[in-house]
């Protein structure tokens, strides 16, 4: 009898222990926060000396903010995009054409004027009711003195849009991409591709019109319409490999 009690006894502690143990387990579990499986981290790419370079921006809404620019030297980007015109009289002569921005030019900016744009001039940059243009000198010309004019923005409605942040370096990009060095830079400033080059610097040497059937931004063939003499660039690992003119552009 006294046997059975014990074991009786033994019994219900046992039970209750593992109770406990349970009733333990199951707080732990639900008091527990939920353990996220660790996502797997895809492998760091390098980045290129280019990327790392800080490209001021001015993001100008109105003509206070565009006459900022006035007495200011500035370094085309969009090179071989966009015709500038003879100014004279306080006009821009539209229909006398005087040159295409090349790329890395430096100009000087005189004035902000707007005027009403023939549809001939509109191609690059809309005509809106009135367009807006920077007139400027070239420091490097024949006449360092004599002004120019180059459609940046338009207005419509009562609003202004501009697109000097997209046109033009504020800094000297010789020293922003100082990296690249003297010869690309010597090919660079004299409009030419040499072997070696990666696709900005090619396209800051030749103009950013060009075409390609690859989107393989630096393993592709590229036309560039260099002003009326296409060139075609082929470039492997975001180096300029071989190239040669091309009439079919």
């Amino acid at each position: 009898m006294e046997n059975g009690k014990k074991a009786a006894i033994a019994g219900t502690v046992i039970l209750l222990a593992l109770v406990g143990v349970r009733v333990g387990l199951i707080y732990h579990e639900r008091h527990t926060p939920i353990k996220v499986p660790a996502t797997p981290t895809a492998s760091t790419e390098k980045i290129s000396d280019d990327d790392l370079v800080f490209l001021k921006k001015k993001r100008p809404d109105s003509m206070a903010d565009i006459q900022t620019l006035i007495g200011a030297r500035l370094w085309v980007s969009a090179g071989g995009q966009l015709d500038y015109y003879p100014y004279a009289g306080h006009r821009v002569e539209y229909g006398k054409k005087a040159g295409t921005l090349l790329g890395a030019e430096p100009l000087v900016v005189r004035d902000a004027v707007e005027q009403v744009a023939p549809k001939s001039a509109t191609f690059r940059i809309p005509g809106g009711d009135r367009q807006v243009s920077l007139v400027f000198t070239l420091p490097k010309s024949s006449d360092p003195t004599k002004e120019y004019a180059v459609p940046v923005g338009y207005k419509e409605g009562g609003q202004y849009t501009f697109y000097t942040d997209e046109i033009f370096f504020y800094d000297d990009p010789h020293d922003l991409y100082k990296h690249w060095g003297p010869e690309i830079w010597k090919a660079v400033d004299a409009h030419q591709v040499i072997l070696g080059m990666n696709e900005r610097q090619v396209e800051l040497a030749l103009g950013q019109v060009s075409k390609s059937v690859s989107q393989d931004y630096g393993n592709r063939l590229v036309v560039f319409a260099n002003m009326g003499k296409p060139m075609a660039v082929t470039f492997v690992n975001n180096k300029v490999t071989a190239f040669r003119p091309d009439q079919g552009y």
